[in-house]
């Protein structure tokens, strides 16, 4: 299933500035999810990280791997509506900058879950390079 920016939206909350996926090129409800996220100078971090030297805030390159996870587990029947949160993440790795004018391919394959936990296999490559790698844990909440 492919997703555009306004169907991601019925799945995830996240609006502007937050919303960092554009596009999902990819998704099977409960298992993967592959999205597309075009980094653009106009984007508010760069004003300040770093003035003259625009670099994609690594917190911010997670998150965008957490939102595509986030649009696997979301998509599944069982889950629709609800709100998933970080748990934590592990081993993330930074292997290169990203920068304006970069387009990140994101994945993230769900490879454990139980209950409302899920331990998810993301990676985020520019031109076919990987630039960040981490185990992210998501957490549905159970309030949503």
């Amino acid at each position: 299933m492919e997703l555009n920016s306004n169907q991601i939206q019925e799945i995830l909350p996240h609006r502007y500035p937050f919303l960092l996926v554009d596009r999902i090129t990819e998704c099977e409800p409960g298992i993967r999810a592959k999205g597309r996220k075009c980094v653009s100078a106009n984007e508010m971090q760069f004003a300040g990280h770093f003035p003259g030297k625009h670099v994609m805030p690594g917190v911010l390159i997670i998150e965008a791997l957490a939102q595509t996870g986030a649009v696997a587990i979301l998509t599944q029947e069982q889950n629709k509506g609800k709100i998933v949160l970080f748990g934590g993440i592990k081993q993330a790795r930074f292997k290169r900058q990203v920068i304006p004018g970069d387009v990140m391919e994101l994945s993230c394959e769900i490879t454990a879950s139980k209950g409302t936990v899920g331990i998810g296999s993301a990676q985020a490559y520019v031109d076919g390079e990987l630039v960040v790698s981490a185990e992210l844990i998501f957490a549905i909440d159970p309030r949503s």
